[in-house]
């Protein structure tokens, strides 16, 4: 189990490594194609919008045919949509491997998730997921620099160490990764013949719908916190990046070490509020940052609370679903997708408003979420009496 784990983890990390490689200097490459700022935003919509429309698609398919030959289709779609990234000659080729991207990558982070569900129990499954997502967490954190570093070398030299990782990636997951939906299993997901969105039906469509507004939120502050930490205190760029490793890593500690702890000390349900609650006092604290110091402090908090959201929110949709786990996680990474192409479109026009209306917006959003999950768990309850009374 540990080796499996490890393999995962691994997985996970050089996946978000290699995305996060391409993050920084992905607007400059764009920008050297004759891309504008209106364009720009195009090409990174395009991305999250095919993971939107995908994400489930694939998870269902890994109900069906296993999670391990679609994990490497996703790894492989990484991997080409890297290299040809870096061989792009015209504007419209950067679209049409982002469009790629978006459809092929779709099938890796959902079925990691599904993979996770499969080899835990319910009491340890909070557990795992948490491990993985601060293994995203810390790729995220380390390639930005990676990225900006070797762009030195060439506007398109990051895209080939991002597909390079990916492709050891690849080998790695074929070699070592075994599969973990039982032919059985298998051959009875397949003749259920589920549909992609079957998985969002009540009560778990809170949960779903949950996942897309604390996602919302979270992508309107790292849209617009530069803005608003430039206006306050006079960020520059190496403040930011700072900034922002010191919350991934508050947040990686809290999914890679405590979220296993605090779901086995309260259960999934009580570690959501308590990440929500958590979440609505950092947006709040947000709202008083005047330097450096606070910036940091007060996204670490928040950057702590929302780190608990997502990996309970995932282990109790896997324990209460009555779908594919496939089909569950890969419906996570939709509302995942959707919230990030709506978020930095939605805290920008708050940003617009005025600079602490996003903060306050999110603070809000933090308390619809908190309303919405004690709304699940009436219905959650409600549901169990009425099969309870049917038996």
């Amino acid at each position: 189990m540990k080796r499996v784990f490890l393999v995962l983890f691994a997985i996970m990390f050089m996946v978000m490594l290699g995305f996060g490689i391409i993050i920084p200097v992905l607007p400059y490459y764009a920008k050297s194609f004759g891309a504008d700022s209106v364009t720009l935003g195009y090409l990174m919509a395009v991305y999250s919008v095919m993971n939107f429309l995908f994400a489930p698609v694939w998870g269902g398919v890994s109900d069906r045919i296993g999670r391990k030959p679609v994990l490497l289709i996703g790894l492989a779609g990484f991997a080409v949509s890297y290299f040809l990234f870096a061989m792009a000659d015209e504007l419209w080729q950067l679209f049409a491997t982002r469009i790629l991207a978006g459809a092929l990558s779709a099938a890796a982070l959902p079925t990691v998730m599904a993979y996770v569900a499969d080899i835990t129990t319910p009491e340890t499954r909070a557990k795992g997921m948490g491990m993985v997502g601060a293994a995203a967490g810390l790729g995220f954190i380390f390639g930005p620099a990676i990225g900006g570093t070797f762009s030195k070398f060439g506007s398109a030299v990051p895209f080939w160490i991002a597909g390079g990782l990916v492709v050891a990636n690849f080998l790695f997951a074929a070699l070592i990764l075994k599969e973990s939906v039982s032919a059985e299993q298998r051959k009875a997901n397949a003749e259920k013949k589920e549909k992609a969105w079957t998985a969002f039906k009540p009560p778990l469509s809170y949960l779903y719908i949950m996942q897309f507004v604390v996602t919302l939120s979270l992508a309107g502050l790292e849209a617009t916190f530069a803005y608003y930490a430039l206006d306050v205190f006079g960020a520059n760029e190496f403040d930011m990046a700072m900034i922002f490793m010191i919350m991934g890593i508050a947040g990686a500690i809290v999914q890679g070490g405590l979220i296993g702890r605090l779901t086995k000390a309260f259960g999934e349900a009580r570690v959501i509020q308590i990440g929500l609650v958590v979440s609505l006092i950092g947006f709040l604290l947000i709202t008083q940052v005047n330097s450096f110091a606070t910036a940091a402090i007060y996204l670490t908090i928040f950057g702590m609370g929302n780190g608990m959201i997502r990996p309970a929110v995932s282990a109790l949709v896997s324990r209460k679903t009555e779908a594919g786990q496939g089909s569950s996680m890969g419906l996570i990474g939709s509302m995942d997708s959707l919230g990030r192409i709506a978020g930095p479109v939605v805290g920008g026009f708050l940003y617009k408003m005025g600079i602490t209306f996003p903060y306050f917006a999110g603070a809000g959003i933090s308390l619809a979420a908190i309303v919405m999950f004690f709304s699940y768990q009436r219905m959650e309850r409600r549901y169990s009496l009425k099969n309870a009374f049917s038996e």
